[in-house]
């Protein structure tokens, strides 16, 4: 300490007084190589020329990181030139780490480290330092700032923050084809010595890779690498600090190489020649083997195409490749058979699909092998001489008639007999039968071509050695035609004729047919049956090609004399034996205009005017029903009138009396009141409007007692009266109703009862025949009802 003293006071003479920084003993070389332009001259400092005092002059401070004394590590020290060296300056420290990693002593001056320090976690520190009065307290100088550097050392590995690596490159690349490239990182500091200076090595892979020690890019380093030979690589990466001179520190990373293929390889069969058994029996389109070429590459590389080499045998044969396992997959495109052909030779060629032209030099992608196949035999069914039989044979043969027959043969070694029978699905009628040896078919019932034309069954052929063996063929018989039906005119069988048709003129063509299946070139002829050819109104006219003319053989028809003819025409057809019938055509006459054209064929308009249509005349006719309708309404209305007037019974009279102060029209006079009141009291009981008022409102009917049959007029009037006069819907004004006379002016004066002492039967009515023809009818009344009584009593 007093050396440092010494050295210090040594220095402050040299340098007037200034404030230096002390030289820590591991730095005094360092610092004595430093220049001096590092030494801060507060302001305020004149030239060195003139002797002056100066504040604060120091160096930058510097301290080792990873410290590991068991001292405190000694940084500087801090010297103010106001300081006599009396203890009366007071030393302060603040700023980053004041107190807790820097401290001063505040009489000295010396600066301290406490605890260790790490420059990757703080490069530099920056504090301020005071010189103070120790007894005012106050400042001495203003307070400067000044900075301690952590000096680094070697003590962090370089590191590969993105290991470890995948990379890949093609097989067969040429030297130094780029790999990767790869980056180590130092967390020393990269300013000071070689502590991040990092160097790439490789301390496994070679010699298939190299590594550029600065850059860090990795190449291939040996030629046409195969990836068939080795796929993977993995390679180890060294980075080492220090410029990679002995005592740096390294650090390591993998990185996992791949070849990626290409197509340097061409397909290989493993053998040239490749031997299928194949049975007779195998189906069109169905797989009967595989073959594979190997090829090395992967992928696409991979793929295979198989090809059939033209030869023997070839077109027999078809070959796909299985997408999955790259096999070549045989299919038949024909059927076998053993008893034909019992091997086949034929060659296939392998060839890739994705060729790379860079190999073409290799030689061809492709590769040649022999297939042989051999055909096993198989027990067949037997064989139809065709595939189907068509026969013909006539309606209405007779029963056990062969038409026909069928053959089938057993084709393999050793053949065996063939048993023939009918399908009865296919003919559950049992229309045909078989010979089960022979195979001839024969009718078992009568055809007839009208029902059925054609017929169509399945015949089955066994083999006797093996009848689970069957095979089965389509026979179609064609029933054919015997001249059995007579040709019939086709329609029409109606026609017409104008009334000013000429001679000669052809009305209407007409054709045949005939149920029977006419065979090719069969005619038909038409002609007049011979009753018809004795007259002369029509005639038939054959054109020899299946139909006929109708003409006329005279003109004048007239509807007025004949509106219907009949005309028989005979045909017959031309196939053996010959066949005819008499058709009847009917010809209407009609009347037509100038041109041909028909105006009307009805017989009713014969009877017409000229020039007045059929419309004009049903509406003349509905007119004429419409007035008839009219008149015998009308008459009906009168009838029924008359009939009002009469009485509904001739056993109970009443008089019906009506006085309005005018005179009245006598008996006659049924308008005014309803009679039929007095001549039925049961008429009562319905509810009647009165007529001899004009009511003002509709009031509901009154209930009246029913009024016993034969009671006296008098009560019954008496009852009518006080009903009127209880009436409460009455008029407003005088209605007086008069029973009691027949009418003012009267001949017969009263003919009312009331006054009459008598009784109904002691009455005698006799006098009323004498007052003439108005009394008629009331003295038969009467009359009637007199005799009635008497008969009574009797």
């Amino acid at each position: 300490m007093l050396t440092r003293n010494c050295l210090s006071l040594l220095l402050w003479v040299l340098f007037d007084g200034g404030l230096l920084t002390p030289l820590h003993p591991q730095l005094q070389k360092t610092l004595e190589a430093q220049p001096r332009e590092n030494v801060i001259t507060m302001p305020g400092r004149r030239s060195s020329a003139q002797r002056v005092k100066r504040g604060w002059v120091w160096n930058q401070f510097f301290v080792l990181e990873e410290y590991m004394g068991s001292e405190p590590q000694y940084v500087g020290k801090l010297h103010s030139d106001l300081d006599k060296g009396a203890g009366t300056v007071k030393y302060t420290l603040s700023g980053d780490g004041a107190g807790t990693v820097f401290t001063i002593d505040e009489t000295t001056g010396d600066i301290h480290a406490i605890r260790s320090l790490d420059r990757e976690e703080k490069p530099f520190y920056t504090l301020r330092a005071q010189a103070v009065d120790i007894d005012t307290r106050k400042p001495l100088e203003p307070e400067s700032e000044f900075i301690i550097k952590v000096q680094d050392i070697n003590d962090n590995e370089p590191k590969f923050l993105d290991g470890p690596y995948v990379a890949s490159v093609p097989e067969m690349s040429p030297v130094g084809a780029f790999v990767l490239q790869v980056k180590a990182t130092d967390a020393d500091d990269p300013t000071y010595g070689n502590s991040a200076r990092v160097v790439y090595s490789i301390l496994q892979g070679q010699p298939y890779f190299s590594i550029d020690p600065k850059t860090g890019v990795i190449r291939t380093a040996l030629p046409n690498m195969d990836r068939e030979v080795k796929e993977q690589y993995q390679v180890l990466i060294q980075a080492k600090d220090m410029g990679g001179q002995l005592g740096g520190l390294a650090g390591t990373t993998t990185v996992n190489i791949t070849l990626t293929d290409v197509n340097d390889n061409p397909p290989r069969f493993p053998k040239s020649i490749f031997h299928l058994k194949v049975p007779e029996s195998s189906l069109v389109g169905s797989a009967i083997g595989r073959i594979r070429a190997v090829d090395p590459d992967f992928g696409k590389n991979a793929e295979i195409e198989y090809n059939i080499v033209p030869g023997d045998g070839g077109n027999l044969f078809d070959i796909t490749t299985d997408e999955n396992t790259q096999e070549g997959i045989i299919k038949l495109k024909k059927p076998l058979d053993f008893e034909t052909k019992k091997a086949y030779t034929f060659k296939v060629e392998a060839s890739n699909v994705h060729l790379d032209h860079r190999f073409h030099s290799v030689g061809p992608f492709k590769d040649t092998a022999t297939v042989k196949i051999n055909v096993l035999d198989v027990d067949e069914p037997p064989v139809f001489s065709k595939p189907m039989y068509t026969m013909e044979v006539y309606e209405d043969t007779p029963v056990g008639t062969i038409i026909g027959a069928v053959t089938a043969q057993d084709l393999d070694v050793g053949s065996s007999s063939v048993r023939y029978f009918i399908d009865q699905k296919s003919d559950a009628d049992s229309y045909f039968t078989i010979d089960g040896s022979e195979g001839t078919i024969a009718t078992n019932e009568l055809l007839d071509r009208e029902s059925t034309a054609q017929y169509n069954f399945s015949i089955i052929a066994s083999k006797v050695s093996n009848p689970l063996l069957t095979s089965k063929v389509i026979v179609i018989i064609n029933v054919l035609d015997v001249n059995e039906f007579p040709p019939e005119i086709s329609v029409p069988y109606e026609t017409s004729v104008c009334e000013n048709a000429k001679p000669g003129q052809v009305i209407q063509t007409v054709s045949a047919a005939d149920k029977d299946l006419s065979p090719a070139g069969q005619r038909f002829s038409f002609r007049l049956s011979p009753e018809a050819s004795t007259k002369p109104n029509f005639t038939v006219q054959d054109y020899r090609n299946n139909t006929a003319g109708i003409e006329t053989r005279r003109s004048g028809y007239s509807r007025r004399q004949q509106d219907l003819y009949f005309l028989p025409v005979v045909i017959e057809d031309s196939s053996y034996p010959v066949q005819s019938s008499t058709n009847t055509m009917t010809i209407h006459v009609c009347r037509c205009d100038s041109d041909g054209t028909i105006l009307s064929c009805n017989v009713e308009a014969i009877f017409l005017p000229v020039g007045l249509s059929t419309g004009a005349l049903i509406a003349i006719l509905l007119c004429i029903v419409i007035l008839l309708v009219i008149v015998v309404l009308y008459v009906a209305l009168r009838r029924q009138k008359k009939k009002d007037t009469l009485m509904t019974s001739k056993e109970d009279i009443r008089d019906n009396v009506i006085h309005y102060d005018d005179e009245g029209g006598g008996e006659e006079d049924t308008q005014a009141f309803d009679i039929g009141a007095l001549r039925n009291p049961k008429v009562i009981e319905d509810n009647k409007i009165r007529r001899d008022i004009k009511p003002d409102t509709l009031c509901l009917p009154r209930q009246r007692p029913p009024v016993e049959d034969n009671t006296d007029i008098r009560d019954f009037i008496n009852q009518r009266l006080q009903e009127n006069d209880a009436d409460p819907t009455a008029p407003p004004y005088d209605s007086l109703a008069t029973y009691a006379y027949e009418g003012n002016g009267s001949v017969a004066e009263s003919l009312s009862s009331i006054d009459s002492l008598t009784t109904e039967a002691d009455q005698d009515y006799d006098y009323l025949s004498d007052w003439g023809p108005r009394f008629k009818v009331l003295a038969e009344m009467f009359g009637e009802e007199e005799n009635y009584n008497t008969d009574k009593v009797t």
